[in-house]
């Protein structure tokens, strides 16, 4: 089974975590498995970036991101040519190593 590589992060997983995923199950639903908080606005509908991450390394074997996809990560605080949103994207037969950013953008929480 493939397995998620968290990286540290301050709040969500300060030691950092190593937890397996069926193939098919998304980043965001692996993290949430485990305890690991990553915010998600929209519950999961492709309609904010509140669960942006990104994927250091095993990338290649997830799936292309959706056009809807690309449109959202264009608005993510801290874009990179690695990033996901993590309600999106399915673990396939590869691990991964996944770095949670430090920041992200919550219109709701924020008062806009």
């Amino acid at each position: 089974m493939p397995r998620i590589i968290f990286l540290p992060h301050e709040r969500l997983c300060p030691e950092g975590a190593v937890v397996e995923a069926e193939p098919g199950t998304t980043i965001l639903d692996a993290a949430l498995a485990h305890d690991i908080d990553i915010e998600h606005a929209c519950e999961k509908s492709c309609a904010c970036t509140t669960c942006h991450v990104w994927v250091r390394e095993g990338g290649e074997s997830l799936e292309p991101p959706s056009e809807c996809e690309d449109d959202m990560l264009d608005k993510a605080w801290g874009l990179e040519p690695d990033s996901r949103l993590s309600c999106q994207a399915m673990v396939g037969e590869t691990d991964l190593v996944v770095e949670i950013p430090k920041y992200t953008i919550n219109l709701a929480s924020e008062g806009h």
